[in-house]
């Protein structure tokens, strides 16, 4: 079987959430033993080595033949397609009607409209329709049609969550059977620090003086920044707050927020943490602090749990199935109770081990191998049906 994967989000330089989920599943598909084939789609060249076994290109640009010989070992293609505007609609439609695959798997994005009848798509959350203030309006249109759209389309969706699940069923109307649960992996190669000079060597240059709270993901509404701020500005503590993480949007009113109370260099923004960096910082802080909004997974969660971190997270959406028992779970919509939580794991070295503990047997329940091989099973079972190649953007798929 010949499975087609959307791969563009994966190879982005610098990724987070929904691009991090694809490269690590696609990895996790390549090391199956399996007998299948895979053929990647992407907007240029991944860097060297991203992907194991795959084969160089099969065409620089547009539709020519590649002058560089196949490799019998590899079990995998690239598919580099140039377009400029509209890459999902417009150039990988037209690739699948070219050149269809068997199947048709989009880790991280949309369906395109032209796909092969037997097309799957993982769901990630659908937090734009319970918060939809924490997004701009064009892109909240955009997440809401691009989601109905694959879900119609779809001839199976794959969820990161059984809370997603049931969004999909109450939101959009999708059958229960039509939608799998594939609980995403950790990092295996996070692991904690234990050497106190390379944690302070991170901290320097990040600008981190002694204790810190830590966010680490997208400045972006839905993560609940404003009220770790106002929650941290209560607490009667000499640690600083470090927000780390990418630019996303509507971040403006955050820094304006740490000037108008005042907490200029106690609440840093270090900008984007790369992953040779993680350890570090979540090895060395007080407590990482997590109270979403909303969340389909929550992958931060398993990466500060994975560093020995103690963890503060949300009691809504998927996070109280993800934290297990290893985190102290808050409304998110109280200040209070997040400054609590966290004033308790800065002063309560005793909780902060028991978590510490609890968070290393939780992460063992989650792997890519596990999400990989859920993912190739829903695949295998769908090509089996696969009754055409092809289907329009009139195709509604199964259900």
């Amino acid at each position: 079987m010949l499975i087609g994967i959307d791969a563009s989000r994966a190879i982005v330089p610098s990724p987070t959430g929904t691009e991090l989920y694809s490269r690590r599943l696609i990895q996790a598909l390549l090391a199956l033993a399996s007998p299948h084939r895979f053929r990647f789609y992407v907007r240029s060249a991944p860097p060297a080595g991203l992907f194991p076994s795959v084969n160089p290109p099969n065409r620089p640009a547009g539709p020519f033949p590649s002058t560089n010989p196949p490799n019998p070992c590899s079990i995998a293609e690239l598919r580099i397609i140039r377009c400029r505007r509209l890459w999902t609609h417009l150039g990988l439609s037209w690739e699948m009607a070219r050149r269809p695959p068997d199947v048709l798997f989009v880790p991280a994005h949309v369906l395109p409209l032209v796909h092969p009848r037997v097309s799957l798509v993982t769901v990630h959350d659908l937090g734009y329709l319970y918060f939809p203030e924490a997004h701009p309006f064009h892109q909240r249109c955009y997440l809401d049609l691009s989601t109905r759209w694959s879900a119609r389309a779809a001839a199976h969706l794959l969820a990161d969550s059984a809370a997603t699940r049931a969004d999909l069923v109450a939101r959009y109307g999708v059958p229960a059977d039509k939608v799998t649960v594939a609980w995403p992996g950790r990092d295996e190669t996070l692991v904690p620090l234990r050497d106190p000079v390379a944690i302070e060597q991170v901290k320097a240059r990040y600008g981190i003086a002694g204790d810190y709270f830590l966010y680490l993901g997208t400045l972006q509404p839905r993560k609940n920044l404003a009220r770790i701020i106002a929650a941290f500005a209560s607490l009667q503590s000499q640690a600083v707050l470090v927000l780390a993480g990418k630019r996303g949007w509507l971040y403006e009113d955050l820094f304006a927020q740490v000037r108008r109370m005042g907490l200029e260099g106690r609440v840093l923004f270090p900008g984007y943490v790369p992953d040779e960096d993680k350890a570090a910082l979540l090895s060395g802080a007080l407590a990482f602090v997590f109270p979403s909004l909303y969340e389909g997974f929550g992958l931060p969660v398993l990466e500060a749990q994975s560093c020995g971190c103690p963890v503060v997270a949300s009691t809504t959406s998927s996070l109280p199935a993800v934290a297990g028992d290893a985190a102290l779970l808050v409304d998110p919509g109280d200040v209070a109770a997040i400054a609590v939580a966290m004033g308790r794991l800065a002063a309560e070295p005793a909780l902060r081990q028991a978590l510490v503990e609890r968070g290393f047997a939780n992460v063992r329940r989650f792997s890519w191998a596990a999400c990989a091989r859920t993912v190739m099973d829903v695949l295998e079972q769908y090509a089996a049906e696969r009754p055409s190649p092809l289907s329009l953007n009139r195709e509604r798929g199964r259900g």
